[in-house]
């Protein structure tokens, strides 16, 4: 089942998500639909509060980026709690299906360690570095109530103010069915 994305301005963008019990959703099947819905609308991650649910889990698939290790990235990540962020920061444009057609620049940690259950609530604890690390780290925001606008200037975001704004009216423009917050 492919999902709307929620955008900009749902209240459930910014709250953060509760963790999931084993048992208490078919896990596989909103794994399946996340993909599906992450695939659709072309991206490489997808966290539960853009598809409106509230709950700590998301999927990355990098397989599509040409860099080398990520050939094989796709996972699940279920009740994920950063371990540590280490490192330079390093700057890299980001976009998120959650603000289309706004892309700016966001500094994130090159190394991370992060622990998680995957898909049959298996726990790992694993470490990520460069691409793999800001695709994590941009999903796990998702989950902690925060997005890459979180991390722009003030002055940056005055500058993005209207068109923010205008995300929130679904007043935008994306190649994906959207879900505009409720009024």
């Amino acid at each position: 089942m492919i999902y709307p994305i929620v955008v900009y301005g749902d209240p459930v963008l910014k709250r953060e998500a509760d963790d999931i019990e084993e048992g208490s959703i078919d896990i596989m099947k909103l794994r399946d639909d996340m993909f599906e819905t992450m695939e659709e609308a072309s991206g490489i991650g997808l966290a539960a509060p853009q598809i409106g649910k509230s709950i700590r889990m998301f999927v990355v698939d990098g397989r599509a980026i040409e860099d080398e290790g990520m050939e094989d990235f796709k996972k699940v990540f279920v009740n994920p709690e950063m371990v540590w962020e280490r490192g330079e920061e390093w700057a890299f444009e980001e976009g998120c299906l959650s603000i289309p057609g706004i892309r700016e620049e966001v500094f994130r940690h090159e190394t991370i360690r992060i622990n998680y259950l995957d898909e049959n609530f298996v726990e790992h604890e694993e470490e990520f570095d460069g691409m793999k690390a800001r695709i994590i780290q941009h999903e796990y925001d998702h989950i902690e109530g925060k997005l890459f606008t979180d991390y722009l200037t003030p002055f940056k975001k005055r500058i993005l103010k209207g068109k923010l704004g205008n995300i929130t009216k679904g007043k935008c423009e994306a190649d994906y069915k959207i879900k505009t917050p409720k009024k």
